[in-house]
């Protein structure tokens, strides 16, 4: 997609689709308050055709709602599209983010493949924020799952223009433009990894994408197999992939930016299952199909390096990422079986389905060992998750309120949802074993967090973070703003984290 950015006049600008972001201001209260919708720009031509329909009072700027005129007098633009941002005082960066993103599915299946989209010129979107929202919008808005569809038909935006009008920074502008258009393309390289089946993407196939997409922009890079798995005796990781013919691969990535030698060291680490049937403790028939996008934490972590490598913050990064397929055969692990980890710790396994955090025990002992001074690992871990929070909100977990402090800051900034759930000896309790140290499951209550406990035990005392997106990586309906399929979530969130430690 090409991207620009204008500062002529907004209305001069021909474009076959010209969108302008509106809110509601009225301030009142009562039966009586009526909304009043109010397009977000100076532009007094844009204000007058806009008039035209929010003086109507069928259209009420609600979040992403839109409404198109054709032809509208006094503008170069072949159509203007209003969009709603809803409330003006909840008009927000992640507000324009998915209103930008509606802009995008409104014109795909309409055959327009020019949009330009005017900046809002309210407080605090007039600036970087509101550009780079924009940006994350647009590319996040022009992904499409249906990439093996034999009559699909190439609906992707190939122009985009940011209209800014009045003083503006324009160099800040520049940079937040470019910005946002990494992090767009960054999730859109998780998005796409997620959504390819499992025969199109195994562990072997996962290590060879992330190699390309290393040498591509410039990241360190290793990809190790069988072998290197026997020889760092990475037992827990093993048992995941000892059951399926595929052989695992272990990826690590490694961005080390030019001058700097201290400082802390951040371990990303990521579940890459790139297929779960349960193994022995298969699962249901029904929705195991979905079971593809069990590598969404891996992904995650691949765009989140992509954006890094790109963006160039000043602090060192490791990628550890376990990728194995977690299948049921004569040489798959049985539940009783004794597994003996990386870090020593020997696990009871009490269910061959709760294989993510085994492979993650072994992948943050291993991002310990290559120096990481802090970790953060993202998976689909738990369906106890979705029962804890919905399809809503991701779960974070962490043994360190520093660290933690750091990544609800970054929230802000992404625009992602988390809540942080507990940890603690009571949960730990749930998963000691009679044989053995531990045991991979601690009963049904709890889920979450007796998964994040067990983790838990492989983090130790290194300031950690855990994020079960097991809930909030696909989505399950198309909205307005993104389509049905993997959400991509993490990428934001964590660049955001590994850039606060610059």
């Amino acid at each position: 997609m090409r991207t620009e950015l204008s500062f002529a006049p907004t209305a001069a600008i021909a474009t076959e689709m010209l969108a302008v972001f509106a809110a509601d201001t009225q301030t009142a209260k009562g039966s009586d308050a009526k909304p009043q919708p109010t397009p977000l720009t100076t532009d007094p031509k844009i204000q007058a055709a806009a008039a035209t329909v929010l003086g109507t009072g069928e259209y009420k700027a609600g979040a992403n709602e839109t409404v198109l005129l054709h032809a509208p007098a006094g503008i170069a633009a072949k159509r203007l599209l209003i969009v709603g941002l809803g409330k003006l005082a909840k008009a927000t960066a992640h507000a324009v983010r998915d209103g930008a993103g509606t802009a995008v599915r409104f014109a795909k299946p309409r055959g327009i493949r020019e949009v330009a989209v005017v900046l809002p010129s309210s407080e605090g979107l007039r600036g970087a924020a509101g550009a780079r929202a924009v940006a994350e919008g647009v590319f996040l808005g022009d992904f499409d799952p249906d990439t093996y569809r034999t009559d699909r038909k190439d609906q992707s935006i190939q122009s985009f223009t940011l209209s800014v009008a009045g003083e503006a920074d324009r160099q800040a502008l520049v940079s937040a433009l470019a910005e946002g258009a990494v992090i767009g393309e960054s999730q859109n390289f998780t998005r796409s990894l997620v959504n390819e089946p499992g025969n199109k993407l195994t562990p072997t196939i996962l290590g060879q994408r992330a190699a390309e997409m290393a040498e591509e922009v410039g990241l360190k890079w290793e990809v190790h197999s069988t072998d290197k798995l026997h020889e760092l005796k990475m037992g827990a990781f093993w048992s995941v992939s000892q059951g399926s013919a595929e052989p695992p691969a272990l990826i690590v990535l490694r961005y080390e930016p030019e001058g700097v030698k201290d400082g802390p060291v951040l371990g990303l680490v990521g579940k890459g299952i790139t297929f779960d049937t349960g193994g022995i403790s298969i699962k249901p028939a029904d929705s195991m199909e979905r079971m593809k996008y069990d590598m969404a934490g891996a992904a995650a972590m691949m765009g989140a390096m992509r954006a890094i490598a790109l963006l160039q913050p000043k602090v060192r990064v490791i990628a550890v990422l376990c990728a194995a397929e977690n299948m049921p055969s004569g040489t798959a692990q049985k539940p009783g079986d004794v597994q003996t980890a990386m870090s020593g710790k020997t696990i009871e396994i009490i269910n061959t389905d709760a294989e993510g955090r085994l492979v993650l025990a072994d992948g943050l002992t291993y991002a310990r060992q290559l120096g990481a001074t802090h970790l953060i690992d993202a998976a689909t871990l738990t369906g106890a998750i979705s029962v804890a929070l919905g399809k809503i909100m991701a779960g974070a977990f962490s043994n360190d309120d520093a660290a933690y402090g750091r990544f609800e800051s970054a929230l802000a900034v992404s625009g992602e949802k988390f809540w942080r759930l507990p940890l603690g000896d009571a949960y730990a309790d749930l998963i000691k074993s009679d044989i053995g140290d531990i045991k991979n499951t601690g009963g049904r209550w709890g889920g979450a967090s007796i998964a994040a406990e067990f983790l838990h035990v492989f983090a130790e005392d290194t300031p950690w973070i855990h994020l079960d997106i097991a809930g909030t990586a696909w989505v399950e309906e198309s909205r307005p703003y993104i389509a049905k399929g993997p959400s991509g979530i993490g990428v934001r969130s964590i660049l955001a984290w590994v850039r606060s430690y610059e």
